[in-house]
C-alpha cells in the first residue's frame, strides 16, 4: 500500500509534552465497529467491557537508556549522546548515537554528564561496530547486573524525540513515563497505553469481572521511526523481545472459548498476542524476537479490542490501528480528534476501537 494513505495533518500542539493527572483522567475516543464515537475519559473503561473479558498489560519496564558523555583517547574530547536500543549480551549493547561522525570503531566513549559517574567509577564503553543512520554496537567494561546498576546510575528516560525537542526530561519524567505494570526491564520507550492506568482503574475492571493479563514485550526505538518507503511493502520492520507464558495463553484461550474478548492495552500487547497466535486464534506460549508488521488486509487472530493512544502520521502504528478498525473510520475518527482537542502520542489521550468485522 501507498504509505501517502497514512499521512494526515497533525498540528504540533496536539503532541501532548505532559500526561493527564490522575492518569486514568485521560480523554477516551470509543470507536465502535461501525465507526461512530464517542467521548469518554479512561476512567469509563469499565462501562465498555463485560464480565469475562480480557485485559492483557505488557508489564515491561523502561531502563535509563539515554547516556551522555564523551570521547577520550583522541587529541579532541566531542560530547556524545547514546540511546541504548536492544541489549545484545550481558556488555554488549546497540545503540543510537549523536553525533555518530566523531566516532569510529575502537574510540572509547566514557560516560557521566557533568562529573556525574556510577558507583563503580566512570562507565567506559568501546564502539565495537558502526552501522548506518548513527547506528552502533557498543562494548562496556561492565557486565550484567553491574552494568545494569550503572547504566539506572547515569542515564535518563529515553523520552519520545517528538517531546525531547519541544523540552528537555527531568525528574518527574522518572515517574510519568512508566506503566504502574512495569517490573521486567529492558524496554528504551514505554507501552504508552498502559500509563493510562491507576489502581483505582484496576480495582474496576476486576469489580466488573475483567480479568488482567501480562506479558512482557521491551519495546524497541524503532517504534520511533517513520516509515520512509513509498510502499509498506518496502519498509523493514523494527524486532522486539517479547514472551508470553503458558499460563496466560491458557487463561486467554479459556476466556476465549467462553465468549470472553480479549483486549490488547496497547499495540506492543497486540503485535505480541498476534505474533504468538495460531490461525485458528488459539495462543500458544512465546519467547522470541517478533517483526511483525501489520498494515491494512491483515486478518487478525488473537484480539477484539485495543486501548492505545493516537499515533502520528506515516507511521507503523496508524498502519496498524487502521488495519483494525478500517482505514476510513480511523481517518475520520483522527481528523474528529484534531479538531475536538486531543492529545496526541506517548503523553497523549486514549482510543478504545472495537475490531472491524471487514
Amino acid at each position: 500500500m501507498q504509505t501517502d494513505l497514512f499521512d494526515f495533518e497533525l498540528p504540533a500542539e496536539r503532541i501532548a509534552l505532559r500526561p493527564a493527572h490522575p492518569r486514568d483522567s485521560a480523554r477516551m475516543l470509543v470507536v465502535e465497529a461501525g465507526g461512530r464515537l464517542h467521548d469518554r475519559v479512561v476512567s469509563d473503561l469499565p462501562q465498555w467491557l463485560k464480565e469475562g473479558d480480557q485485559l492483557v498489560v505488557n508489564d515491561t519496564k523502561v531502563i535509563a537508556a539515554q547516556l551522555k558523555g564523551r570521547r577520550i583517547g583522541r587529541e579532541t574530547e566531542p560530547k556524545i549522546e547514546a540511546t541504548l536500543i536492544k541489549r545484545l549480551d550481558g556488555s554488549r549493547w546497540q545503540a543510537l548515537v549523536k553525533p555518530a561522525k566523531k566516532l569510529a570503531r575502537g574510540d572509547i566513549i566514557r560516560f557521566g554528564n557533568e562529573g556525574k559517574v556510577c558507583l563503580l567509577g566512570h562507565l567506559d564503553a568501546e564502539v565495537e561496530d558502526k552501522g548506518d543512520d548513527g547506528a552502533v554496537t557498543l562494548s562496556f567494561s561492565f557486565h550484567g547486573p553491574t552494568l545494569d546498576s550503572a547504566i539506572a546510575d547515569l542515564g535518563s528516560p529515553p523520552l519520545p524525540p517528538y517531546i525531547a525537542s519541544r523540552r528537555a526530561p527531568d525528574e518527574q519524567d522518572t515517574a510519568d513515563y512508566q506503566t504502574m505494570f512495569a517490573v521486567n526491564e529492558g524496554a528504551v520507550a514505554a507501552p504508552t497505553a498502559g500509563l493510562h492506568f491507576t489502581p483505582a482503574l484496576e480495582a474496576a475492571l476486576r469489580e466488573r469481572g475483567v480479568g488482567l493479563n501480562r506479558i512482557t514485550l521491551h519495546v524497541g526505538a524503532g517504534t520511533f521511526l517513520p516509515v520512509k518507503a513509498d510502499d509498506t511493502s518496502e519498509h523493514k520492520m523494527h524486532s522486539e523481545w517479547g514472551t508470553i507464558s503458558a499460563e496466560v495463553a491458557e487463561a486467554l484461550n479459556a476466556a476465549r472459548a467462553k465468549g470472553g474478548r480479549v483486549i490488547a492495552v496497547g499495540t506492543t500487547s497486540l503485535r505480541l498476542l498476534e505474533s504468538a497466535a495460531a490461525q485458528d486464534g488459539k495462543l500458544r506460549p512465546f519467547t522470541d524476537d517478533t517483526s511483525i508488521f501489520i498494515t491494512p488486509g491483515y486478518r487478525f487472530r488473537a484480539v477484539d479490542i485495543l486501548l492505545t493512544n493516537f499515533h502520528l502520521p506515516r507511521s507503523t502504528l496508524f498502519m496498524l490501528v487502521s488495519a483494525f478498525s478500517g482505514l476510513e473510520t480511523m481517518r475520520q475518527a483522527y481528523k474528529y480528534a484534531i479538531d475536538g482537542g486531543y492529545r496526541f502520542y506517548s503523553y497523549g489521550d486514549a482510543c478504545l476501537l472495537f475490531r472491524s468485522e471487514n
